[in-house]
């Protein structure tokens, strides 16, 4: 454990799952602002602890303070309610993030997922400071949007309903739990949502597109902007599953980052509700779009394998963002060309340490 000392009336920030490519990046920020931060991490993702070393030395001399805890928010209840107590607001990103994986193994997803979003409800609940919440929520809360239809262009599924193809998906849409991982997200997602209803805490659910930038090592089943851009980078194999024409409103974190300020200073704007959160309808690109991109700029060929679509993947998902333009005046600021630089410059400049990640 590294700790460091709270100084002043700093507010302090719990971040679960502060070790991963969000939280890293979420806590970067925090501390550079001033705030004291505490990563709760249970670092069995890789890339964890190269995030955390990286980290240390980029907050050198920064106004606030890190403290990092090895736990986890399933089996650790004493740790996460000792944290939560001395926190003013809690980010929870620690989760189980892959549909694959959910499929394969959905007791796990279930419990990393529901039971470990439970406990830091529970925490926040019986913490004497009542902080609050963020909940990273996602898109597959929606399903696969069997009923909007779309049509193929040369290289991008489009939506045919002019509403979608102008605003994209709004919260107003209905959900629809598919594979295990929607289903224990959103499950969570509703009871971050009601916690706020019944137990007057503040919360606020975020449920977010495709993230992407510096501090991702990306892998196949998640991250797939940053995981197209390693692979093609190291000569990894790349597989496309269905035609490549899957689009998505990728937003850059740190765009998202500064959403989470923004929803922390004005948490009575947006408290026990839910937000969809992406690049939005500006921000949009398929897969095989990025791999044409990706050939460009590196100057090489790219020859995927291809694969059936699958179960519960969304032909095309683009998040209407008006509702948080309206309620904290924000919109993404980092275009996909501009954002895609700067996670590639951050990737180029720690080669080893990814693929010592790829092994």
């Amino acid at each position: 454990m590294a700790t460091a000392q709270k100084t002043g009336n700093k507010e302090t920030i719990l971040i679960t799952g502060g070790a991963g490519f969000i939280g890293i990046n979420a806590v970067r920020h925090f501390i550079k602002s001033g705030s004291d931060v505490v990563i709760f991490d249970n670092f069995s993702r890789k890339g964890t602890e190269v995030n955390v070393k990286l980290l240390k030395k980029d907050i050198v001399g920064a106004p606030g303070s890190l403290k990092v805890v090895r736990g986890d928010v399933v089996t650790d209840q004493k740790a996460l309610d000792r944290e939560a107590n001395k926190a003013d607001a809690v980010i929870h990103l620690a989760a189980q993030v892959a549909v694959t994986t959910s499929i394969a193994n959905p007791r796990a997803d279930f419990e990393t997922n529901i039971v470990g979003t439970f406990n830091v409800l529970e925490a926040v609940r019986l913490s004497k400071k009542k902080p609050i919440l963020l909940y990273s929520s996602t898109n597959k809360v929606y399903g696969s949007l069997p009923h909007l239809p779309v049509k193929d262009k040369k290289t991008r599924h489009v939506f045919v309903s002019k509403k979608h193809a102008t605003h994209g998906v709004s919260e107003d849409e209905q959900l629809d739990f598919h594979s295990p991982y929607g289903c224990s997200k959103g499950a969570a997602d509703q009871y971050v949502i009601d916690y706020s209803r019944m137990y007057g805490l503040h919360t606020v659910v975020f449920r977010q597109s495709c993230i992407y930038g510096p501090y991702q090592f990306g892998v196949e089943d998640q991250g797939w902007v940053a995981w197209f851009t390693i692979a093609a980078l190291f000569d990894r194999p790349i597989t496309l599953y269905g035609a490549g024409r899957q689009v998505r409103d990728i937003l850059y974190v740190e765009d998202l980052i500064r959403l989470y300020d923004l929803a922390i200073k004005n948490i009575h704007k947006v408290s026990g509700r839910a937000f969809n959160v992406g690049g939005g309808p500006q921000n949009t690109i398929s897969l095989i779009e990025l791999l044409a991109h990706l050939e460009q700029s590196m100057g090489k060929e790219i020859n995927p394998k291809m694969a059936e679509v699958r179960a519960g993947d969304q032909p095309i998902f683009v998040a209407d963002i008006r509702r948080l333009k309206e309620e904290l005046g924000w919109e993404p600021r980092v275009s996909v060309s501009d954002g895609w630089k700067g996670m590639f410059a951050w990737i180029a400049a720690h080669q080893d340490k990814i693929r010592a990640t790829l092994s």
